[in-house]
């Protein structure tokens, strides 16, 4: 009956259905037989219930909407579980996806970024001295180009290194993290420095290969839910923003336990 009541009130399309029903049950007491009259009353009868029942009890709406709140967050969290086990391979094993530390880590830290975000720029030093304390981790670089021009110029340099020479992408990597010039003559400057040559460099960055990279990338932050840079995929968990080294070395001792 509870249903029915529902449908009726819906109809009107000026209240949220969730809203109503709990407010045509308080206004009724929560009492099933007179709730059950309600459904035969006429649409605006009911809505001028609810609207008197609403001005009196204005808590109900908060109630209502810190419920749906909560629900969401709970849908999306699952869902981010479910595509994290699916995505695991390509978050983790991608081939197409430039790697450091120990390859054979037991725990990724996987890191989505943009050459462009001072925030990733910030924690550049705890992803260096993480890499640098712990021979048990394996660093994974997603490559998310979002903050212009600039940003997808850099990202299609790093990935393009690959193809000269694998070994020096973190090489690379860091240099542009904390270039201030990353138009296509600072880039092919900073290339020659490390020992790339930049033209195959510039003629390798507009590879089908390097366009995929990018795609997929977006495409599998889309997925997780992942809307800024940075963020991190470590074990079981995302992490948006710019966290700290304390907190990003508990989550990789969090998902070693667990592995183990």
């Amino acid at each position: 009956m509870f249903q029915t009541v529902v449908q009726a009130i819906g109809r009107s399309q000026r209240w949220s259905q969730t809203l109503l029903l709990a407010a045509v049950i308080g206004a009724f007491g929560a009492d099933r037989s007179h709730a059950d009259d309600a459904v035969d009353l006429p649409v605006d009868q009911v809505e001028e219930i609810v609207r008197d029942y609403l001005m009196r009890e204005p808590e109900i709406i908060y109630q209502a909407l810190e419920e749906l709140q909560r629900r969401q967050a709970a849908e999306q969290a699952e869902r981010q579980q479910q595509m994290l086990l699916s995505r695991r391979d390509d978050l983790e094993n991608d081939p197409a996806t430039p790697i450091a530390g120990n390859p054979e880590g037991d725990v990724a830290l996987v890191e989505f970024f943009d050459y462009r975000c001072g925030y990733c720029r910030r924690v550049l030093s705890s992803m260096q001295a993480l890499m640098d304390e712990d021979d048990k981790l394996k660093v994974v670089f997603k490559e998310l180009p979002v903050l212009g021009d600039d940003s997808v110029r850099a990202a299609r340099a790093a990935l393009a290194s690959r193809a000269q020479n694998e070994a020096l992408y973190l090489d690379f990597h860091l240099a542009l993290m904390t270039a201030r010039d990353l138009s296509l003559a600072g880039i092919r400057s900073l290339a020659d420095n490390i020992g790339l040559d930049p033209d195959q460099l510039e003629q390798d960055m507009n590879s089908d290969e390097v366009s995929a990279a990018i795609d997929a990338n977006y495409e599998l932050a889309s997925a997780l839910g992942i809307e800024g840079t940075p963020a991190f995929v470590i074990g079981d968990t995302i992490v948006p923003g710019a966290v700290d080294k304390s907190r990003l070395a508990a989550l990789i001792q969090e998902a070693r336990t667990a592995t183990n």
